[in-house]
């Protein structure tokens, strides 16, 4: 006998086949393991890797690819990841891929040109992947995708009107509307709002949300200041609401991040919060429950945009002719009351 492992055919390399056949286990098992799938026994997962290992076991992706034209492997094309939104949805799609057995590469994009776009695309091309998704916040972002090539499945995040492009959105107008009416509930006629980056489609549609509530309530919506989703414009916004002598007693602001500032400028005016000013943040960040007082904000579910996209993606990906791209798969945002929001000062008894 040669003493080579059973199931390896003459001098030929392992195939899954072989890996299946000695683990006792089937291909599609083995499949799992390699796409590190989570519903796989741990038995069963260390049989498979011992298998592989006796064997000498390598996967060969370049031929998979060249047999089936496609890969395990998802393309994401991302702008900005270095704010909280954008790094939740690019994580939450890394989960939702290795679930269903696809890795992720990403391709960033230094600026919001048609150029860079297509540079990007272009190197996740190189790279075979199925599918993209785009994280398209900006306005910008989408007129750049109209280069996205025929033949590549995509899908975009927060996409706006993307011309043929599935989008899978958060419901941006409708968390406004609850933070705002929270505020309108609770007594508050005097209701600002901090909003975001000018060129964001959340922005534009989180004041969309304030601008409307005030209007369905009969309120003015005239205090508006420019923010960028930094902390330190947040503190800006505060600075300028206390050089305006605090015209308002609730104020909405576009994200936590700029709520943390503005929470600490008008503390540093002596204003109380809530008990002179209600603050409502958006994102329900990480540490939103431990800031004093812990905040109330509107929570987005990044894990079910992550979940959707995936789906989405693969969808298109298995049936290009079959899946439409008009229109925008909407996920709910809610809101979280905490200890930031209260009744105006004279309403309580």
């Amino acid at each position: 006998m040669s003493g080579r492992p059973r199931g390896q055919a003459g001098s030929r390399p392992a195939v899954m086949a072989d890996v299946a056949r000695l683990a006792g286990v089937s291909a599609q098992t083995v499949s799992r393991v390699l796409n590190d799938h989570p519903h796989v026994a741990e038995e069963t997962r260390t049989r498979v890797h011992a298998a592989m290992e006796k064997l000498g076991y390598r996967r060969n992706l370049t031929a998979r690819a060249l047999v089936t034209r496609r890969t395990d492997t998802i393309g994401v094309v991302a702008f900005d990841t270095g704010l909280y939104g954008p790094a939740s949805t690019l994580f939450s799609l890394e989960q939702a891929a290795r679930e269903r057995g696809y890795h992720v590469h990403v391709a960033t994009v230094p600026d919001l040109s048609e150029q860079g776009f297509t540079d990007a695309v272009e190197r996740l091309r190189e790279h075979s992947v199925s599918g993209v998704v785009v994280l398209a916040p900006q306005r910008s972002a989408v007129r750049v995708m109209a280069g996205l090539p025929a033949d590549l499945p995509a899908v975009a995040v927060e996409g706006g009107a993307a011309p043929g492009i599935t989008s899978v959105v958060i419901d941006q107008v409708g968390g406004a509307v609850q933070a705002t009416r929270h505020l309108v509930d609770l007594g508050h006629r005097r209701i600002g709002h901090v909003s975001g980056r000018e060129d964001w489609i959340e922005a534009a549609a989180r004041l969309q949300g304030w601008q409307q509530t005030l209007a369905a309530a009969g309120l003015p919506a005239d205090t508006v200041l420019p923010g960028d989703w930094s902390a330190r414009s947040g503190y800006e916004a505060g600075l300028a609401l206390l050089a305006a002598g605090v015209p308002v007693t609730g104020v909405f602001v576009g994200n936590d991040h700029m709520a943390l500032g503005m929470i600490r400028a008008l503390a540093e005016g002596g204003v109380r919060i809530p008990e002179d000013v209600s603050v409502v943040g958006f994102d329900d960040i990480a540490e939103a429950e431990y800031l004093r007082p812990p905040l109330t904000t509107v929570r987005q579910d990044f894990a079910e945009v992550g979940r959707r996209c995936v789906d989405l993606l693969l969808r298109r990906i298995e049936d290009p002719a079959g899946t439409s791209g008009d229109d925008a798969v909407v996920v709910p945002a809610a809101l979280v009351v905490r200890a930031s929001t209260a009744p105006p000062p004279g309403s309580r008894t």
